[in-house]
């Protein structure tokens, strides 16, 4: 009787699982809470993080723009970054008052604006830490460039850009010239901009003093320009200030005109009014040139490719004002640039070509003036990018892809518009890339 008692009291324990339904609830109420506050702790130091990391990339970044762009000087890099920082934390950052910029730096060799940043965040749920608070420490860099930038644009103002092309490319040019110059914040100029708008001949106006005027067919080698008329700027005695391709042992050289001059040929009828414009930061005159374009004449390409040449040659210095002198080739705090443009094959060349009716069929000639000089630009370490407008005949196009330099990663250098919108297009895809190049050089 005893014993069925007590087995009837076991069996009846044995039941009972009222208190495990307990003991397992708290157990998960614990596992539950301690996820939540996991969580929560991850959330919140997550976002400390990121907003600490936002606000270090941008104070670098803006500081190595400004170095970049020269509005302040290397050894200003910390008191940028912290100003910027400061800034960019006001709002941002629940817990500045403890933020630190724990390191800040400049490393030369690789032009790079480093900096490490911290945060104590207080967590939401100490309890699963001896320590109230986190600390958060992100680092960043940024790239900054100490090169000049030189870009020389030819461009094609040719009969068969009349109507709308024209339009459009006076569009797309003076758009290129606010983004080109738009990187000049300090006072030394950072970005030049030079301009050969281009037909059967280029305008070169002042330049023309280095031009010579010929009278009659000729072969032989152009004279050197006489230094004391050069100091004394006497006025141009050609009917014009335009100029043709060169001639003599000089033709494919950048050779100064006190070696040799460069040619204007007595057969040339058409000078285009629009003037080039040799490199300089004066954006009001560059876009009046560029207001000036009317479309006339033939497709002298091989001419425009020589005279951007030029505009680009350290060689040019003693014809050239001082502003608009370029910097020696491949020297290492400059970057050197050609975009060179057509709607159409290049057919127009003089030098020994001896018939006179057929100076506007040299398209052979044209074109392969324009690759040699092509050529030897890229020789020189100047970087070619060409741009085909509305363009279908097939030889032209080979043209613009052999003078265009080779591509470099995501950077093409060879472009083809079908509209105004996609050459405005692709001239600010270019100022993109020249800017990224030069940084990255």
């Amino acid at each position: 009787m005893a014993i069925s008692k007590r087995g009837g009291i076991v069996t009846r324990f044995s039941h009972d699982k009222s208190g495990n339904f307990a003991i397992m609830f708290v157990c998960a109420a614990t596992v539950v809470t301690m996820s939540m506050g996991v969580a929560l702790n991850f959330a919140q130091l997550s976002a400390a993080r990121s907003n600490l990391l936002n606000a270090l990339d941008a104070a670098v970044v803006s500081t190595a723009r400004d170095i970049t762009t020269g509005l302040i000087k290397e050894a200003d890099t910390a008191k940028s970054v912290k100003a910027f920082l400061k800034v960019n934390t006001r709002d941002g950052i629940v817990f500045a008052n403890s933020l630190k910029l724990d390191k800040v730096g400049l490393e030369r060799a690789t032009r790079q604006v480093m900096a490490t940043a911290s945060v104590d965040v207080p967590l939401a749920f100490p309890i699963f830490t001896t320590a109230s608070t986190q600390r958060i420490v992100v680092d960043s860099a940024a790239v900054y460039s100490d090169r000049t930038i030189e870009v020389a644009m030819m461009l094609d103002i040719t009969g068969s850009m009349s109507g709308q092309k024209i339009k459009d490319l006076k569009t797309a040019a003076s758009n290129a010239v606010e983004t080109f110059l738009a990187g000049n914040a300090g006072v030394v100029p950072r970005v030049r901009v030079a301009i050969v708008p281009y037909a059967d001949s280029v305008n070169v106006g002042e330049l023309a003093i280095g031009v010579y005027g010929e009278k009659k067919f000729t072969t032989g080698e152009p004279p050197a320009l006489d230094p004391l008329v050069l100091a004394s700027a006497v006025a141009h005695s050609n009917k014009d200030t335009c100029a043709t391709d060169r001639k003599g042992s000089n033709a494919y050289t950048d050779a100064s005109p006190l070696i040799a001059m460069v040619n204007r040929d007595y057969r040339l009828n058409y000078c285009p009014k629009a003037e080039l414009q040799p490199l300089t930061t004066d954006k009001a005159k560059l876009l009046d040139t560029i207001a000036d374009f009317k479309a006339n004449g033939y497709t002298g390409g091989g001419i425009g490719v020589q005279w951007t040449r030029y505009m680009l040659s350290p060689d040019w210095a003693s014809v050239l004002p001082a502003s608009s002198t370029p910097a020696p080739y491949k020297q290492k705090k400059s970057a050197k640039y050609a975009i060179l443009m057509t709607d159409g094959e290049f057919n127009t060349a003089f030098a020994d070509v001896a018939d006179e009716a057929k100076v506007h069929q040299q398209d052979t000639k044209s074109a392969n003036n324009a690759r040699r000089h092509c050529t030897e630009m890229k020789k020189d370490g100047i970087e070619i990018f060409t741009i085909g407008f509305k363009l279908d005949q097939p030889a032209a196009k080979n043209v613009l892809k052999s003078c265009a330099s080779p591509d470099k990663s995501a950077v093409a250098h060879y472009y083809e518009a079908s509209s105004g919108a996609e050459l405005d297009a692709a001239f600010r895809e270019i100022a993109a890339n020249i800017e990224r190049l030069a940084l990255v050089k």
